[in-house]
């Protein structure tokens, strides 16, 4: 094998296989490097941030770090125009030593596109591999500058922010009796596809030569090969990030042209009530008029995205007031009577009672227990995501239609018995809850359990922590905040559920088989383990256990035959 020379990073130290690298040592000597880059990007050091970047992009940890990331993602089995996927040990740890600046080209892109929820179809440029790899290499360097630069309130694509953080800083600037009542919901046309290629290469801090290569690679459509004059492909690892870099400063150009100010004719201050909330290109600014919104802050606004070659989107910009609503990332936001309420926006609703009815009609020969497999997670997922806001009368009204769904289900497959019978059969009382669509299984121990349709009604409401929003996930100055807060939302998660919660931090919250953190943004299950030659009870991501009884199952299979 053709292994270049050891990079400059002193603590660099190539293993002989990918089973034998050391992935804590990577994280601590990636994490190291990337609290430098934070403190000379804060003192102003920027050829040293410069220089360090440089040092990250030529770590062995670094591209070790950047290949793990390729191929444990959802797009580990999606190959680029060159239909190679690296799946074993052996091709990962080769691919470690490909990722080399000198002579590096990258391949046009695999344009596909998928459909959106209102019928449009959104185009996805799918990199190769390698070129997906090298992104995650460089953007190992470019975050923590990003997030040193970046607007406070921004949440889209940002480590440990998400839409809870948003909904939960709209709540605080729009519950109060003296806070804005008028909104403008902003929305960019086509931002990812039209942000200007030469606003990114003067004002994003990175390796430029890399950067105009990713911009310049075209995309191969029907087997023709079409140029990329504007805009950064949706599916690149790095587009994110480089998008998110476009759009900041729009907060620091409002609170400039929008400050506190002395009120004519009185001893008082007066304030616009001027505000950002934005979420990648979903945004809103509040303000206390709608003339103030419609003429003074949206031509500041689309002046601003000009700049960066891109323009509003004239049918979702709009402006309203407080008690009329708006919809903003899948909730509805909306004041009654002086009270601000956030529930699930009724699209989003209908959306997931579509997807429940779909699964209902595509399991009509399958059996009970594998269709509550099926909608176990939509239900889950979906219920967890509207958790923090005012959702209990959505849940409740959602589970009445769903057991309608479910009703119907039982009597198509059953249309010579009557409904006492259908109702014995697939609805059982379980604790003081009847009518709970459920199955019943045998255990090792040989006694019944109930295997319940999960109840929306079921979850708990709960007050989201608030976030303080000038946290940088790369700075050290934060990690015992970071520690704190990771515990309190997986308690939160964990509520009733004590002894979890002691597993998952007698595990250092990581889980025992990838050792990536395991936090409430990423699926976890729990499953029995030999420790010490002792059976116990482990917390492992849901894709690590599924991958294990796979294993297990493959195994038992081959034996027996």
């Amino acid at each position: 094998m053709d292994e270049p020379k050891n990079s400059c990073a002193s603590s660099d130290h190539k293993e002989s296989t990918w089973e034998n690298i050391d992935w804590n040592k990577c994280e601590k000597a990636v994490s190291k490097l990337q609290a430098r880059i934070v403190k000379a990007q804060k003192e102003g050091k920027f050829g040293k941030v410069k220089a360090l970047q440089w040092t990250l992009t030529h770590s062995f940890y670094a591209k070790a770090l950047a290949v793990k990331r390729v191929t444990s993602n959802d797009g580990k089995k999606t190959s680029g125009v060159d239909k190679v996927l690296w799946s074993t040990p052996k091709s990962k740890y080769k691919a470690i030593f490909t990722l080399r600046r000198r002579g590096y080209k990258p391949q046009p892109l695999r344009r596909v596109f998928i459909k959106k929820h209102n019928g449009k179809q959104r185009p996805l440029g799918i990199p190769t591999m390698k070129d997906r790899a090298m992104q995650a290499l460089h953007l190992l360097a470019l975050e923590p500058v990003s997030e040193t630069t970046a607007d406070n309130y921004s949440f889209g694509f940002r480590k440990e922010r998400g839409t809870a953080d948003a909904m939960a800083r709209c709540h605080t600037l729009l519950a109060k009796g003296y806070s804005p009542q008028w909104i403008l919901e902003g929305d960019i046309k086509g931002c990812f596809d039209h942000i200007s290629h030469d606003w990114l290469m003067k004002h994003i801090p990175m390796d430029k030569t890399i950067l105009g290569k990713w911009l310049k690679c075209g995309y191969i459509f029907e087997n023709e090969v079409f140029p990329t004059d504007e805009g950064t492909p949706q599916g690149g690892i790095i587009s994110p990030t480089l998008a998110n870099m476009a759009l900041d400063g729009l907060q620091k150009l409002l609170e400039d042209n929008f400050p506190w100010e002395p009120k004519k004719g009185s001893t008082g201050w007066y304030c616009p009530k001027v505000r950002l909330v934005r979420f990648a290109d979903d945004f809103i600014i509040t303000g206390e008029s709608k003339e103030l919104l419609e003429q003074k802050v949206k031509p500041l606004v689309a002046s601003f995205l000009a700049e960066r070659g891109l323009t509003l989107s004239q049918e979702k910009t709009l402006i309203t007031h407080i008690e009329d609503g708006f919809d903003f990332l899948g909730f509805n936001v909306r004041k009654f009577n002086g009270t601000l309420l956030t529930r699930p926006a009724k699209d989003r609703v209908k959306r997931m009672l579509d997807k429940v009815k779909q699964e209902i009609h595509r399991s009509r020969g399958t059996s009970q227990h594998e269709l509550i497999m099926r909608l176990n997670p939509i239900l889950k997922g979906w219920a967890n995501y509207y958790q923090y806001s005012a959702a209990s009368e959505t849940f409740r009204k959602a589970d009445h239609l769903i057991f309608k769904k479910l009703w119907r289900w039982g009597i198509r497959r059953h249309g010579n018995k009557n409904r006492t019978w259908i109702k014995q059969r697939y609805f059982h009382k379980i604790g003081n809850r009847d009518w709970v669509f459920a199955t019943t299984k045998i255990d090792s121990k040989g006694e019944e359990y109930f295997v319940p349709l999960t109840i929306l009604f079921n979850t708990k409401i709960q007050t989201y922590p608030q976030l303080k929003c000038d946290l940088n996930p790369f700075d050290p100055e934060w990690t015992e905040y970071r520690e704190k807060r990771r515990t309190v939302k997986m308690k939160m998660s964990m509520s009733g559920k004590r002894t979890l919660f002691n597993i998952w931090k007698r595990q250092n919250q990581r889980c025992p088989i990838c050792g990536e953190p395991i936090t409430v943004e990423t699926p976890w299950h729990t499953m029995m383990s030999t420790v010490n030659g002792k059976n116990s009870l482990s917390i492992v991501h849901e894709s690590c256990y599924l991958s294990v009884t796979h294993k297990k199952k493959c195994k038992n299979e081959r034996v027996s035959e």
